[in-house]
């Protein structure tokens, strides 16, 4: 289990440092690929979650997914507590470990972006805040990304390499088709460790972290559609 629990948080690091790694490089002043833009940053998170599959293999990475997991019956209840903790604090180290490549271009940001854009590289945001709809978009989302997984984990026959790509391609068609109102997190440990990197990193022009926001909407709304994603498998799929 200890292994496990590394390749976990390792994982959640890794998923991290391409996700928030490449809102940095596209947002901050003085990098490589200023400006780039939602695709540039969408194929990343789907190539990034695509390497640390193939690196790790059978990692949740989200804690959504292990809630799934054990309304399957598949994990008990202390370990889905574990895991998500863990997975949560690889979203914090991935972050700092973000934070240290890219200190001089946030330093020479600091006064020249607006702090809540600097917020939104680490966590979500809407792009209308309206939290019940929010709240729906992330469940609803969260319940397509897990089916989806769980019925390409079912039907790829155990072909080598297909998971992670197609894990890959799903999350960037879920970016590029759902994630233009809440960012498409889906994922606790996406936002909430980010979040929490954010509020302790060094800032002298912080926004406030919104914790409101992150605990209802990328929190909590991953977990409605992982509980309604497993039993949709499990009773309609037959998975």
């Amino acid at each position: 289990m200890i292994h496990q629990l590394f390749a976990e948080f390792m994982g959640t690091a890794l998923m991290i440092i391409f996700g928030v790694g490449v809102h940095a490089d596209e947002v901050l002043n003085r990098t490589k690929f200023h400006g780039s833009g939602h695709i540039f940053s969408i194929t990343t998170w789907g190539f990034g979650i695509s390497i640390v599959l193939f690196v790790f293999g059978d990692v949740y990475i989200n804690p959504a997914m292990a809630l799934a997991q054990l309304v399957l019956g598949n994990i008990s209840v202390p370990y889905f507590l574990i895991v998500s903790l863990v997975e949560v604090l690889g979203g914090v180290m991935g972050s700092l470990i973000v934070y240290t490549m890219y200190a001089d271009q946030f330093k020479l940001s600091e006064k020249d972006i607006d702090p809540v854009i600097v917020r939104n590289i680490f966590s979500t945001a809407p792009a209308i805040r309206n939290l019940p709809r929010n709240f729906f978009v992330e469940a609803f989302a969260t319940f397509i990304f897990l089916t989806s997984i769980m019925a390409i984990s079912a039907r790829s026959e155990g072909v080598p390499g297909m998971m992670p790509l197609a894990v890959g391609f799903l999350v960037w068609a879920v970016g590029m088709g759902m994630g233009g109102t809440t960012g498409f997190a889906m994922n606790l440990a996406r936002d909430m460790g980010p979040r929490i990197a954010y509020a302790i990193l060094p800032w002298k022009n912080r926004a406030n972290a919104d914790f409101k926001y992150g605990i209802l909407v990328p929190g909590i709304a991953p977990f409605v559609g992982a509980i309604l994603a497993a039993l949709f498998s499990k009773y309609y799929l037959g998975i």
